[in-house]
């Protein structure tokens, strides 16, 4: 197995705070990427997400958060987190976990100066609710989505995870439906994959900075870095062959690129990031 690369390495990166200006001999770079706090999710019991599932009595925590690219054709979104709903009261579900949210997705965007319908592009990892939970905000946005992902998603029962109320607006949403990869800008500095597995439609992102290098934001391609660099697949993912082909694939790409593969979930490499409203440029 090759080796990962951490994302520990980002903490060398230039991360200048937002909207500092540019060095009069040098002109600012035309890409920045933005971490937002989408909300966090307390786990009772992490074996949850080992490949058998059994209970290890270890509490942890999920990290939610989404990703804002400011690019010269305009503004990307990348998964839109828990809903600012749970700002108000936090959530839980049947077995104890807790989801909460700090800071709106909606006050983060304001204090870029941004409202949702400055937002050209929305795209989702996947529809499970801690990514799609403020899709319904972004009704001007065209989003980006794997059609197989739409298709399943809406499908009755609704499946495990997936609340479609939160997402509802895509029934007159602009939807760019995808059945594969897309270089969104047509630049090759934001490219989606399809890397399914975890659910059939899911996508990761990849997104080259002029100066950060290649990261690799990967929705819930993995849930901990301990998966990632084991290749646990986690017992509730729907395809376990199409999950280690993902992995196999996105692992060439970071070798390829010497780029940082991002666990979204993973608070430590969250931390190693620049913290909002500071940018990778």
């Amino acid at each position: 197995m090759l080796m990962p690369v951490l994302c520990t390495a980002c903490a060398g990166v230039r991360s200048p705070a937002a909207g500092a200006p540019a060095s009069p001999a040098e002109e600012s770079p035309p890409i920045r990427l933005y971490v937002l706090d989408c909300g966090r999710i307390e786990i009772k019991d992490m074996g949850f997400f080992s490949g058998s599932g059994e209970p290890t009595g270890q509490a942890g925590t999920l990290t939610v958060p989404c990703f804002l690219i400011r690019h010269p054709q305009g503004v990307f979104l990348w998964d839109t987190g828990l809903s600012d709903s749970i700002a108000q009261a936090p959530g839980a579900d049947p077995v104890g976990n807790r989801t909460y949210v700090d800071t709106p997705l909606s006050t983060q965007l304001r204090q870029l100066g941004l409202d949702p319908q400055d937002v050209r592009y929305v795209a989702l990892s996947h529809l499970h609710a801690d990514h799609a939970g403020n899709a319904n905000a972004f009704t001007s946005s065209t989003w980006i989505l794997q059609r197989r992902e739409l298709d399943w998603a809406t499908q009755t029962p609704t499946p495990l995870g997936v609340d479609a109320t939160v997402f509802s607006a895509y029934r007159t949403a602009k939807l760019q439906l995808l059945d594969g990869d897309a270089d969104v800008f047509g630049d090759g500095s934001v490219r989606i994959i399809q890397t399914p597995g975890h659910t059939p439609g899911h996508q990761s992102l990849v997104v080259r900075l002029p100066r950060a290098g290649t990261f690799v934001l990967s929705g819930d391609l993995c849930h901990t870095r301990e998966n990632w660099q084991n290749h646990v697949v986690p017992h509730f993912n729907l395809s376990r062959p199409e999950t280690l082909s993902s992995l196999e694939r996105v692992e060439a790409l970071i070798q390829d690129t010497h780029g940082h593969f991002l666990v979204q979930h993973a608070p430590e490499d969250i931390r190693a990031l620049p913290k909002f409203p500071a940018y990778l440029e």
